[in-house]
């Protein structure tokens, strides 16, 4: 792992999750996602606003960037820190995109698609506990924050605290949260849209 391989990850990671499937539908559509809903850029906004065949869409494709960005690395380099850096650039790019004034979605279908190619086993466990959460409660972003807790949970058991995923699911726990804290105060609030 060198610099010039960390850059070159770091940039390709970020430019790929920063491209925003969710806007780029909705504008074809001649809706402004920004302004529809909760507002927010991403599958579920979507799904709510246009349907579910769109909504689909949008969570394949950042899900699919997510795959890429930690899946290049593996590929070219066969290094899983590299994987990590491609990955949590890629999340930072969707939620934080330069195309969009430094806006972006929540970043947890392209966390999935980074945690396909890096940890499978940790995602599997959180998808159930995402699935069961939401089919209990029907609030997507409940669902999505028990999933980000899980991670840390089920890579400890899986790989111990000596492997950086381990470290992922850490950051990406307190990442997804700390993204999801306009829907946690609005859950307390009792004004969260149910599906």
């Amino acid at each position: 792992m060198t610099v010039v391989s960390i850059l070159l990850i770091t940039i390709i990671g970020y430019l790929l999750g920063a491209i925003s499937f969710a806007v780029i539908i909705a504008r074809s559509k001649g809706v402004d996602i920004f302004k529809e809903g909760s507002g927010n850029p991403g599958a579920t906004n979507v799904k709510r606003i246009l349907g579910k065949k769109w909504g689909n869409t949008v969570f394949a494709l950042d899900v699919l960037k997510g795959f890429a960005a930690a899946g290049l690395p593996l590929l070219v380099y066969h290094d899983d820190r590299l994987a990590v850096i491609g990955l949590i650039a890629a999340i930072l790019g969707h939620s934080f995109s330069v195309f969009l004034k430094f806006r972006g979605g929540k970043g947890v279908a392209t966390t999935i698609g980074g945690l396909l190619a890096l940890m499978c086993p940790a995602l599997l466990i959180g998808l159930v506990v995402w699935v069961i959460i939401f089919y209990t409660k029907k609030v997507v972003a409940l669902a999505s924050i028990f999933f980000a807790v899980s991670l840390p949970m089920s890579a400890y058991f899986i790989y111990g605290t000596e492997d950086p995923r381990f470290y992922l699911g850490v950051v990406l726990a307190l990442f997804i949260v700390v993204r999801h804290r306009s829907n946690i105060i609005r859950m307390f609030s009792g004004k969260e849209n149910k599906f």
